[in-house]
């Protein structure tokens, strides 16, 4: 054994331990790692940096800041809403997300679509008060087991045909052909859907968001909304407009004419110009702004038009010359450039219209704001505080929104078909939404994700050194000489849990790479048919559930879900054990 083998084995002991552990994080991990391995000169400085020059990490973290263009434009919502709009529960819309990316990912590149899926995904997460983090694995796994069911829906498949084509064991071996993955692939969409469903939304962590535990964000407010003269809702009753079941408002009375309707009945019919006092939490009255439910709020008046706006909370401060006021006689909207559309007052429900309310000290008030609300608060900085930013809402227009939904189908498809590199088409398509104004170089700047990058490009430098120091062919000959007199069936476990081993460190291309001639050396020796030692290979490297470097779409959840490195293996190691099971069970059925 060499001084290189030596350094790399401790090495890969340290970072398993401490990922486990979380003694000094992912990142910094990672980067103690290399520093190990470049003072020992195992690594030179070329091979540590080689992973920033990597193309896969440059195309994650595009779709990443493209995903993010698409959460705060909002324009995916109509889509799925019409998807998932009966969705009554997470655990419904988790199999509603997961039925229906599966399949998407057997025929689409499922990097692109994980980043299109994302911004909606985290958004529901908050519509049923859940935690992200209770989907955002669901939806990686749900993309790589689709990926399994055919050779074009992952590029590992496509590597291992590649790999097929250019070998020189065997002449004439054939290309694989596209459904050949999925005898297996299509019962393990169904059998990991079943787990991740059952047993795997037991194991998901609940993480709240920091946000999330802040008193204020529970804050029950008044929000005021008005029937338009063109409103769908006239003639029918409370319980036909459905207004009995808006999630997480509560209408507590109608104001029509002279008339207060309180303990408003459920048959009660709506008419032209009925005020509408709801109760409801602050992410509730964000969402019914934006709605197109036939409710107006009679305070927005152009601020509906604006194309930038967000909803904030302040609060009136103890020595506000607003206090004693109402916002009609202060004409908050032409000082502050925004707009009441909820107010807050410990925690009575109080009767009238928001214009009339007398402010006192400590009453809060939600805010649709304009682009100069942040230059007019510093001039008028003791009337309230600014305590906290509920939501961004951007309206990009028709021309814009086709951009950037055509824009970005057009460049998967167009990648999709080879006709270009999927690189150049994401970098072409970020440079166009910023020229046309749909986001800006700051806000794509700002989001980047540093410490992922890190942990992508020093995870593929700690590839370079197994390999270079042999200790992934040790590993690869040791497994299989351990599961070699077990005979053909002991074979191909032993190839199964060697790669899944090597992609969930080295990544998936890399262990493909080592495991592929081993494999196909054995089927020569043995004497027996080559198909089940390629596919082998194949499904153990694309069928990463075990560690977030191991799969592209695992490494894209990881930061949004908020997750930690054990978590993965704690819900991907079951799963990968049945999918070894599934795979090896059919592969000897159908070939041996």
């Amino acid at each position: 054994m060499t001084f290189d083998t030596i350094v790399v084995i401790l090495v890969l002991i340290f970072l398993i331990i401490s990922l486990y552990k979380e003694i000094v994080g992912p990142a910094m991990t990672f980067i103690i790692s290399v520093i190990i391995l470049g003072i020992t000169h195992v690594l030179n400085p070329n091979e540590i940096l080689n992973g920033f020059a990597n193309e896969q990490i440059a195309v994650i973290v595009m779709l990443l800041l493209l995903g993010d263009v698409f959460r705060r434009t909002s324009v995916l919502d109509i889509f799925f809403d019409s998807i998932f709009k009966n969705s009554k529960s997470i655990r419904n819309f988790t199999a509603r997300m997961m039925l229906i990316v599966a399949p998407m990912s057997a025929f689409l590149n499922n990097t692109p679509l994980v980043a299109l899926m994302m911004p909606y995904v985290h958004n529901n997460a908050q519509k049923f008060k859940a935690s992200v983090s209770k989907l955002m694995i669901p939806l990686s796994f749900a993309a790589i087991l689709g990926g399994c069911v055919t050779l074009i829906g992952t590029s590992t498949n496509l590597i291992v045909n590649g790999l097929v084509t250019d070998q020189n064991i065997i002449p004439n071996l054939p290309k694989l052909e596209i459904f050949d993955f999925t005898a297996v692939g299509l019962p393990m969409v169904i059998i990991g859907i079943i787990y991740i469903l059952f047993f795997g939304q037991k194991m998901l962590p609940n993480y709240t968001n920091i946000i999330d535990e802040l008193p204020s964000i529970k804050r029950k407010y008044i929000v005021e909304g008005r029937i338009k003269t063109d409103s769908h809702l006239i003639g029918k009753t409370i319980n036909e407009a459905g207004l009995r079941n808006l999630k997480g408002l509560f209408l507590y009375e109608i104001l029509r004419g002279n008339t207060r309707i309180t303990a408003v009945p459920s048959d009660t019919i709506l008419v032209e110009e009925d005020i509408l006092l709801f109760t409801g939490s602050t992410d509730a009255v964000a969402d019914f702004v934006k709605s197109k439910n036939g409710i107006e709020i009679p305070s927005l008046g152009m601020f509906s038009r604006k194309k930038n706006t967000e909803v904030i909370e302040i609060v009136i401060s103890h020595n506000s010359t607003l206090r004693g006021k109402t916002l009609k006689e202060i004409n908050f909207r032409a000082k502050f450039d925004a707009t009441a559309i909820a107010i807050h007052r410990d925690g009575q429900i109080s009767a009238g219209k928001l214009g009339a309310f007398e402010l006192k000290a400590g009453d809060a008030i939600m805010l649709l704001a304009g682009t100069y609300f942040e230059a007019r608060l510093k001039d008028n900085k003791s009337d309230f505080y600014l305590i906290s930013r509920v939501k961004q809402i951007r309206r990009i227009g028709f021309a814009r929104t086709t951009f950037l939904v055509g824009g970005t189908m057009l460049v998967i498809l167009l990648s999709s078909l080879n006709l270009i590199k999927f690189f150049n088409g994401l970098l072409v398509l970020l440079t166009g939404l910023v020229i046309f104004k749909i986001t800006r170089p700051r806000d794509l700047v700002k989001n980047v994700d540093y410490e992922l990058i890190m942990v992508i490009a020093f995870s593929l430098a700690l590839g370079t050194a197994m390999i270079k120091s042999g200790v992934a062919e040790m590993f690869a000959e040791g497994i299989l000489a351990v599961f070699k007199p077990f005979g053909k069936v002991g074979i191909l476990t032993g190839i199964y849990l060697i790669t899944t081993f090597l992609a969930a460190y080295i990544t998936n291309k890399a262990a493909v790479a080592v495991v592929f001639p081993v494999s196909l050396s054995l089927a020569l020796e043995l004497n027996l048919d080559i198909m089940p030692f390629i596919l082998v290979v194949a499904y153990a490297a694309a069928a990463n559930f075990i560690t977030p470097i191991g799969y592209q779409t695992n490494l894209m959840v990881y930061g949004p879900g908020g997750y930690k490195f054990k978590d993965y293996f704690k819900i991907g190691f079951p799963l990968t054990i049945i999918y070894m099971i599934v795979t090896i069970s059919i592969l000897s059925f159908m070939y041996f």
